[in-house]
């Protein structure tokens, strides 16, 4: 049987049924009064870079890596075949002109120049004992051709005589042509003697030119060979630091061989690389910047190797101020290369979005939003890039990494 129910009974029946009406009602209410916070992404101005667009120069770079490297490295070679003695200084020693850095075994070469000697001084021998026997041949010569101009001489006053006296008839004519005879006889004596006298004069003159070729080889040979053993203990030209050197005593050189290095570390270049995709904007005399830290040092590309290895293409650069105190050996720099230079046009700090010319998406500053906004990019530096359209100077950009938002039109600021 039914049974009435208590009025307080009703009462906290209805209340139950009407708090279940509620409270869903109440969290859409909440849900909808929150929902736009979230659907609106916000950030803290803080947590983002920015940079301002300034109207001002640009200049477009290749950008490359380099290596500083000492301007003049001197090649030190063996200037003998050698057995290596003594190593006296090792790599990064400092150097001074003159100073020996390898000691070399010079036992053979001793010889060697002794025997150079010998046969130079064998060759003066020859040269005097030459010139001993044409002065004798010439003595001898002279000698006979005196006696014969004295012959000559008494033939033809004798054949004076006998005209005078075949005039006045006293004696026969074959006298006096036994006379004319004798005469003829002796001056052909004569022009014979001197004629061999000239002739032996000249073939030891050519004797002597043949000597003194031979001599001068010779004198040439032996200071070649005193040269060497100079060399043998071989000395810096010029104060610097030993870069490299023969690494142990003992072994065996060739003439020629390189034994050390020794480099100016007064005068820097730099050499560099960079993608061989640059390879026809690259030219000789193009300005260069050289990042070294801090500081930025100006250059010329001084010179373009023809070849591409593993797809990059090789430039030595050459320093306004090569004598810079920030300048190391081996030193890893940062290496633009001016390729263009704008004197006045719109620019912004680089990005994570100027990775290429024409139109890029960006975030505007626009008061506490920041704002999607479609730019063009042109020429790109080292640090800023060129805004072609897009933007106005003094507009501020977004410079973080925002790519994971670009589907958003604006972005809350706080």
């Amino acid at each position: 049987m039914d049974r009435v129910l208590d009025p307080q009974d009703v009462r906290r029946i209805r209340l139950r049924q009407v708090v279940k009406m509620v409270l869903p009602i109440g969290a859409v209410v909440a849900l909808l009064m929150v929902l736009p916070g979230w659907i609106r992404p916000s950030m803290a101005r803080d947590a983002v870079r920015t940079s301002v667009a300034t109207v001002g120069a640009i200049e477009a770079v290749i950008t490359a890596s380099g290596t500083v490297a000492p301007e003049i490295e001197r090649v030190l070679s063996s200037p003998l075949d050698a057995r290596v003695l003594r190593i006296l200084k090792r790599p990064g020693a400092v150097v001074k002109q003159g100073e020996p850095v390898v000691e070399l075994d010079v036992s053979q070469s001793v010889l060697a120049l002794e025997r150079v000697v010998k046969d130079f001084k064998v060759k003066d021998n020859q040269q005097a004992q030459a010139r001993l026997t044409l002065e004798r041949t010439l003595g001898e010569l002279d000698g006979r051709i005196e006696l014969k101009t004295v012959e000559v001489q008494s033939l033809q006053a004798k054949l004076g005589s006998q005209r005078q006296l075949f005039d006045a008839g006293l004696v026969s004519r074959d006298a006096l042509r036994q006379a004319e005879l004798e005469v003829k006889q002796a001056e052909v004596a004569l022009s014979q003697l001197e004629a061999d006298r000239r002739n032996t004069q000249q073939a030891t003159a050519l004797q002597f030119v043949g000597l003194d070729l031979e001599r001068a080889s010779l004198d040439k040979e032996v200071a070649e060979a005193r040269h060497a053993l100079d060399l043998a203990t071989t000395k810096s030209d010029r104060d610097g630091v030993l870069t490299w050197a023969l690494p142990q005593e003992g072994g065996l050189v060739r003439r020629g061989d390189v034994i050390a290095r020794i480099a100016d570390l007064t005068s820097y270049r730099v050499s560099a690389s960079v993608s061989d995709v640059h390879a026809e904007r690259l030219r000789v005399g193009m300005p260069v910047i050289v990042k070294v830290n801090d500081v930025e040092l100006a250059g010329n590309v001084a010179g373009v190797l023809p070849t591409v290895e593993s797809g990059t293409i090789s430039f030595n650069v050459s320093l306004r101020d090569p004598s810079h105190a920030a300048l190391r050996p081996s030193l890893r720099v940062d290496v633009l290369v001016v390729t263009e230079r704008k004197a006045r046009t719109l620019r912004v700090r680089r990005g994570p979005f100027a990775d290429g010319n024409g139109a890029h998406d960006v975030f505007v500053v626009r008061g506490n939003r920041a704002v999607r906004t479609s730019i063009s990019l042109g020429l790109s530096a080292f640090e800023d890039v060129e805004v072609t359209s897009g933007l106005r100077e003094g507009d501020e950009v977004l410079i973080s990494d925002m790519r994971e938002y670009l589907h958003l039109k604006e972005i809350a600021l706080r």
